[in-house]
């Protein structure tokens, strides 16, 4: 469980390095059963957000995480891209889709990392 929550925070700087905004790691692990830790952040493209996938999978490769494929409910999809590592869920969102669907909020009783 350390190993994931310093993941996570890794992770978490990465996406700041990397210019993704208002970064957000959040420990759910007592909330459910499906995963342990959110990375949010916020995008300003989906050029940026490509970019950001990419850094992160160049992470997985070297950390030995696996990335869990996703099916996509809309063709449309570009505000926000879920990324799952089991353990580790990360969100990359536009601002827009980050107020609307305000993550943060409706996960308050996790604990803030980041």
């Amino acid at each position: 469980m350390q190993e994931m929550r310093t993941k996570a925070l890794e992770l978490g700087r990465l996406l700041q390095e990397h210019k993704g905004e208002k970064v957000t790691v959040l420990d759910i692990s007592r909330l459910n059963s499906w995963t342990d830790y959110f990375v949010i952040a916020a995008v300003n493209s989906s050029t940026h957000s490509k970019g950001l996938y990419k850094h992160i999978k160049d992470y997985a490769r070297e950390n030995g995480l696996h990335i869990h494929l996703t099916k996509r409910k809309t063709s449309n999809g570009d505000d926000w891209n879920l990324i799952d590592f089991g353990p580790i869920v990360i969100h990359l969102m536009t601002e827009e889709a980050r107020n609307f669907y305000e993550l943060e909020k409706l996960w308050h009783e996790g604990t803030v990392l980041m």
